[in-house]
């Protein structure tokens, strides 16, 4: 009977850490797939690449060589250049995007979880007024009024995601706000204030940073959807999005140019989601609740 107990406590013991193993794994996998995106992106400059705009109309579709190492696009530009340079268009807007979200959002929630009343009414029905909107019909309509451009876009993007951001922190700050650390603070006569900058916002940043991780992997497909549809920033800067618009007209021809866009955009956003998700799993509540 004791042998059958053992045998089960290391069971029981050695399954979390291969299951840890097995999760740190992909964890530090993402990581390392993000970190050689971002590096690309940041010292692109400094890489032998040709330049991303330079056509040569005799080398249109050239296939794989030492001089293209992607090959070519339609109009006989570097498809690994306009890769690697699209990478920053599509970084940029995917992590200055979800900022905005994640400050004024998050700023609102924890304010309307904490004073309640109607400052929390006010604030909910105004996130449901924004939601209201169809994205992309906002979208065209500010991208119409505006213009096209790499800020314009950035902004509504930034704006369209304000909601969730606010609703996250709202609902932690709603479960914090009756913790025995808020209440013992405001016995012993804390400021809204303090409270709220020393008490509730670092417990509230944990979650809404792993939230933050998946709203960039949404953000960098909502920014490649609106590029595909000619939303996105003007030509002829590129980026990922506008790389696989491009490339649908030679599927039957090149399809890679397509294809190789679409996989680094694919990787690049299940590596964000991975890390997003081990992290909301860590910062979950119900994980300590034994």
């Amino acid at each position: 009977m004791a042998t059958l107990e053992l045998s089960i406590d290391q069971d029981v013991a050695v399954s979390p850490v291969r299951r840890t193993r097995r999760l740190g794994l992909l964890f530090w996998m993402a990581i390392g797939w993000m970190t050689f995106v971002f590096a690309l992106a940041a010292f692109a400059d400094l890489l032998p690449l040709p330049s991303p705009f330079h056509m040569d109309m005799l080398e249109r579709r050239a296939p794989v060589s030492a001089e293209h190492w992607l090959g070519t696009d339609g109009l006989g530009r570097d498809v690994l250049s306009r890769l690697i340079y699209g990478a920053r268009i599509s970084l940029i807007v995917g992590l200055c995007a979800p900022v905005i979200g994640l400050t004024i959002g998050g700023a609102l929630g924890i304010l309307a979880g904490y004073f309640r009343g109607r400052f929390e009414t006010l604030v909910v029905g105004s996130m449901d007024t924004l939601l209201a909107f169809p994205p992309l019909i906002l979208a065209l309509a500010v991208t119409a009024y505006l213009g096209q451009s790499l800020l314009n876009l950035t902004g509504i993007l930034g704006v369209l995601g304000i909601p969730a951001f606010m609703r996250v922190a709202r609902a932690t700050t709603l479960t914090l706000a009756r913790r025995e650390f808020v209440i013992a603070a405001q016995a012993l006569g804390a400021s809204h204030l303090r409270i709220l900058l020393r008490e509730l916002l670092p417990n509230v940043f944990l979650p809404l940073f792993a939230f933050f991780l998946l709203g960039v992997a949404v953000t960098i497909v909502v920014e490649g959807a609106l590029s595909f549809l000619g939303l996105g920033v003007p030509p002829p800067i590129s980026s990922w999005g506008i790389m696989i618009g491009e490339g649908r007209e030679s599927l039957e021809i090149a399809p890679r140019l397509a294809f190789i866009p679409a996989v680094t955009m694919f990787l690049t956003v299940l590596s964000f989601n991975l890390v997003g998700d081990t992290l909301r799993a860590l910062t979950d509540p119900r994980q300590g609740a034994l």
